[in-house]
């Protein structure tokens, strides 16, 4: 390893065989109870819990180390009403034809349509961006690497740290998602990645069955 400037790892901590394994199934057993819901209640989730949560998934691997992210959260009701707007307008085009059949048909047994109340309903939206350009300091303009594959699993991270804190999420990719930059106050230099809406279940909060169904280990795991 080429020679250059590191801290020695302090806070790794190694777990016994046996605690590693129940650790490991305790993980799999609370976040398989994570779902993707559609039906929010506006019960307001104070602002520390989104903080400590978007703090989580800044600590996420990186091309370079450059965190070429950039996390938005938003309770403006007006703000969010501008949201629903925007949205809602795009995914009348893609409901009515744009998206093609083979598409639509998948997202049939799911229930979706163009309607997103949530997105007014819920207390939280965070609008997540990658950035073309930066570095580990703000201000910086080199070029970002890897970009998709380190906001995927930063947005994977905060996913976690919501679900983890006690609140339902639910991931929204309007098309186009351009709109995000103009109300979000973004420039050219970011480009809009997802939506999270997150917040409680409504009380008559549904999960569809189809996603629900899981792929097996063996469909989705080679040991060699």
């Amino acid at each position: 390893m080429k020679e250059h400037d590191c801290s020695p790892l302090t806070d790794f901590i190694e777990y016994p065989a046996k605690e590693m394994l129940s650790r490991s199934a305790d993980f799999y057993d609370n976040i398989k109870r994570r779902h993707s819901i559609r039906k929010f209640s506006d019960r307001p989730v104070a602002r520390e819990v989104i903080e400590n949560c978007i703090k989580a998934a800044g600590t996420a691997p990186s091309g370079a180390n450059h965190q070429p992210w950039q996390f938005v959260a938003i309770s403006d009701p007006e703000i969010k009403r501008q949201v629903r707007e925007q949205a809602e307008n795009h995914e009348r085009g893609f409901y009515s034809g744009r998206a093609g059949d083979e598409w639509l048909d998948a997202l049939k047994p799911l229930g979706t349509d163009d309607q997103k109340p949530y997105l007014e309903i819920a207390p939280w939206l965070i609008a997540i961006f990658s950035e073309k350009k930066g570095g580990i300091t703000k201000g910086e303009e080199n070029t970002n690497y890897y970009v998709h594959e380190s906001v995927g699993i930063a947005t994977g991270f905060l996913i976690n740290a919501l679900h983890n804190a006690g609140l339902a999420t639910l991931t929204h990719t309007p098309k186009p998602m351009s709109f995000l930059n103009k109300i979000c106050q973004r420039t050219d230099n970011d480009r809009a990645y997802m939506l999270l809406i997150a917040g409680y279940p409504a009380d008559d909060a549904t999960i569809p069955h189809h996603a629900t169904v899981k792929k097996s280990l063996d469909d989705i795991a080679t040991f060699l």
